[in-house]
């Protein structure tokens, strides 16, 4: 109410209301600089810590899901057609050792091609001394009998020849598949089982374009898994996907993890954490200290005696407790960790403040009676202040006394050009001035963004300075 004014010690304005105390060091500066009293420190629960270097713990976090790792997935499959005599194992998720018998099958063509093999063998032997011609191809078809035995995998049973021929499971894993029974036929070329070694498992996640580029061959990762929430599975990125899901906008990556204690089972869901930051020295703060509002980030600086501004900064890649700070401060600068949004809020409020405190206002000790004050507001009211500008008319309004006037930079205003309305002193004030006229005018500023012309005199077009 009326002009400012401050007093060394406290007491009541003319309206019987308390001037607010401002300590030394605590008044409005315009930069938001906030100084705190010890009391108030700990009332606020106010918390610090130091700018650091070190390794940031950033992770990348995406969701994905456990499979089989398709280099361990063994098919048995005959070569030839058969029937199945007997079946070792005949439960899906049996867990199976390599070289474990698995089935036994009858089939005419081998038996075929265990007779032939045998005649040639035979005739092979009573020709020692008879037409090397007759020799050769005895050889020859030895050879193709047992060239048929090589393809089909069961060269073993030209050692042995038997109607029965036992599989036996190529590697050591947990059935996957069974596609038999006992007595079936099977044709060539039909896999009987499908066997896989979990010991070792894939994890696709799905990355998101934007992050692509954070990610890279070898980075570490841990795998959270939903059945097992208290524990950590370490693996490492191994394959980045050449391709992207244009629904998605996710590229799969592929992380491998041992399995040795069969935990992991194909189809679980997976949360995944891939550290991007790697083990590079960056300046960090605590995350809490980082006052984030989307286009506006800052932190409180400690200036020490209790006194806390705010200072912007840029941040970088995030970590789980840890902010990475690109610009704005220095290893060894001392930020707030808490309460630092109870202090921005004050420290706001003293800048909004200092923008209305007069640079000049005089102190003075003695109440002003209501009478001064009325008085004082009004020759403050009254001495209207008057500048100086160029431009020209862009419209004229009679009935409302007002015109739309197009004019250059005003420094006393620290306006730029633009185009703008203005009242008139009277309706001669802009006789005989054309729109698009170049003129110089003169306005006074009367209060509460009223703006009036009081002398318009035509200019030369080169005129192009406001004073």
């Amino acid at each position: 109410m009326g002009l400012p004014d401050t007093s060394p010690e406290p007491k009541k304005d003319s309206m019987g209301m308390d001037y607010i105390a401002v300590y030394e060091g605590d008044e409005p500066d315009g930069e938001g600089v906030v100084k705190v009293s010890p009391a108030r420190l700990q009332t606020l629960g106010v918390k610090t810590a130091r700018a650091e270097v070190r390794a940031l713990d950033a992770a990348l976090r995406a969701v994905g899901r456990v499979e089989v790792d398709e280099r361990r997935v063994h098919d048995v499959a005959p070569r030839f057609e058969g029937w199945i005599e007997r079946l070792y194992v005949s439960a899906t998720g049996d867990p199976v050792s390599k070289g474990q018998a698995l089935f036994s099958v009858y089939s005419p063509e081998l038996v075929s091609a265990q007779k032939e093999l045998r005649i040639a063998e035979e005739l092979d032997q009573r020709t020692v001394d008879a037409d090397p011609a007759a020799r050769d191809g005895a050889r020859r078809l030895a050879e193709a009998a047992r060239e048929r035995l090589r393809n089909w995998k069961v060269a073993g049973a030209a050692a042995s020849p038997a109607a029965i021929v036992t599989f036996s499971s190529p590697a050591s894993g947990v059935v996957l598949e069974k596609k038999a029974v006992e007595g079936m036929r099977f044709m060539a070329g039909t896999a009987i089982y499908r066997i896989a070694d979990l010991s070792t498992v894939w994890v696709i996640a799905d990355i998101y374009e934007q992050d692509l580029a954070k990610v890279k061959l070898g980075d570490a990762a841990r795998v959270i898994i939903d059945a097992f929430p208290e524990q950590r599975f370490d693996a490492r990125l191994t394959y980045l996907y050449p391709t992207l899901n244009a629904a998605t906008r996710t590229t799969p990556v592929r992380l491998e993890l041992r399995n040795h204690d069969g935990l992991l089972r194909p189809g679980m869901f997976a949360h995944v954490e891939i550290a991007t930051a790697g083990d590079a020295p960056r300046l960090t703060v605590p995350a809490s200290a980082v006052i984030d509002s989307g286009d506006r980030q800052v932190v409180l600086r400690v200036l020490g005696e209790g006194r806390y501004k705010p200072q912007a900064v840029k941040i970088g890649r995030r970590g789980r407790e840890a902010v990475e700070i690109s610009e704005g401060l220095e290893a060894g600068d001392e930020v707030v960790t808490a309460a630092n949004f109870l202090i921005d809020a004050e420290s706001n409020l003293k800048a909004a403040l200092s923008t209305f405190t007069a640079p000049d206002a005089t102190t003075t000790t003695q109440p002003v009676s209501p009478a001064k004050a009325a008085k004082d507001a009004k020759d403050a009211k009254t001495a209207v202040k008057s500048y100086q500008a160029t431009g020209s008319i862009d419209s004229l309004d009679l009935a409302s006394n007002s015109v739309s006037v197009t004019h250059q930079p005003i420094p006393a205003l620290q306006w730029p050009a633009m185009t703008m309305d203005f009242g008139l002193a009277s309706p001669a004030v802009a006789k005989g001035i054309a729109p698009g006229t170049p003129m110089r005018f003169e306005f006074e500023d009367r209060g509460d963004g009223e703006f009036v012309i009081t002398r318009i005199e035509k200019a030369a077009k080169s005129a192009n300075e406001g004073h």
